[in-house]
């Protein structure tokens, strides 16, 4: 849970690459939905801040697609037909990490190709220790002790644990792997334990 402040500082600080694991419910499709943010609306959805839980980060690497974040919060919220956010919301929908903080760890690089942006990353070190720079402001930002990473794939986590030591860090598959949803949230369970 967060309060109402903290949650406004959060969106306007981060909210053009962040957002939160809560999505509308899905409808007769898997990805319907998926794209509705009034549930990221404490006005509108009045549970909202007590179903937050920031200690809970899960780490993505990058855009993937040239459109960026048109609205807060709408990262890992993909309406495109070609977006697989909504495997993220079948696995985790009931467990413990349905209200978890979501964010990039690269921020605005638009790149499809995670080996073109690790590439990229090699040759621009400095870039790098710029986004960590960001990522720690985030952190601080949310002001929590001992927050339990999740990241999302090899990439991520290796970009974590070679420039922040001494933080709780999980790996997970990436959602855009190409398995079903069902299959995603049964490795997902398997690896967290839920």
């Amino acid at each position: 849970m967060i309060d109402k402040n903290k949650f406004e500082k959060i969106k306007y600080e981060h909210g053009e690459y962040a957002s939160w694991a809560i999505w509308a419910d899905q409808g007769e499709k898997p990805k319907s939905n998926i794209g509705d943010l009034s549930v990221l609306d404490p006005e509108i959805n009045t549970e909202l801040l007590t179903l937050l839980k920031p200690e809970i980060i899960f780490v993505a690497l990058n855009f993937s697609r040239g459109e960026g974040i048109k609205k807060p919060f709408s990262n890992f919220h993909d309406k495109n037909p070609r977006g697989t956010d909504f495997k993220i919301r079948y696995a985790f929908k009931d467990s413990p990490f349905w209200g978890g903080y979501m964010t990039d760890i690269i921020k605005n690089f638009v790149e499809l190709k995670s080996k073109n942006l690790m590439n990229y990353l090699k040759k621009n070190k400095s870039f790098e220790k710029e986004n960590i720079k960001l990522f720690l402001k985030e952190l601080n930002d949310l002001e929590v002790k001992n927050p339990t990473i999740i990241a999302f794939g090899n990439d991520t986590y290796d970009i974590i644990k070679r420039n922040i030591q001494g933080i709780n860090i999980l790996k997970i598959p990436h959602y855009a792997h190409q398995i079903n949803k069902e299959k995603y949230r049964t490795q997902i369970q398997n690896i967290l334990k839920f």
